[in-house]
């Protein structure tokens, strides 16, 4: 187990809509950040997106499972995203797996998330959710 990720992991998981400031310990200021619906650079436009994660959500948590260094300053985290959002899936609880690809110095500069963009987002919204859920029972 990576020590680094652990401690990185930590501190994510502490951010919220109160300490976006917390983002300047964990990244560079030249950060790429990147995932199924996103394509961020720089740590202005980073905090920006989380800003606004956290003012469209209820509730988010992650719970990390994985701490995987693969050689200096590059890693994978394992995680499961908790969150709730008022007009996704009836307002219940969402749960979503997915991974983390870090690249880091003293700080992260490389953070691409992989996840199912559909079990996020698509499969809850009210039209397209059932949309979705029909194309996968047929293709299953």
């Amino acid at each position: 187990m990576s020590e680094y990720l652990k401690r990185f992991a930590e501190r994510f998981c502490a951010i919220d809509a109160h300490n976006l400031s917390v983002l300047r310990e964990l990244y560079s200021d030249d950060v790429q950040f990147r995932d199924p619906l996103h394509q961020i650079h720089g740590m202005a436009a980073l905090q920006d997106y989380f800003a606004q994660l956290y003012a469209n959500v209820d509730q988010v948590r992650f719970e990390f499972h994985g701490y995987d260094q693969v050689d200096d300053g590059k890693g994978y985290l394992r995680w499961t995203l908790h969150y709730r959002h008022a007009r996704l899936n009836g307002g219940r609880p969402v749960q979503v797996q997915g991974c983390s690809h870090l690249m880091w110095r003293d700080k992260v500069y490389l953070h691409h998330d992989y996840f199912d963009a559909g079990a996020l987002l698509y499969e809850h919204l009210p039209v397209m959710g059932s949309v979705i859920g029909w194309l996968k029972r047929r293709l299953a």
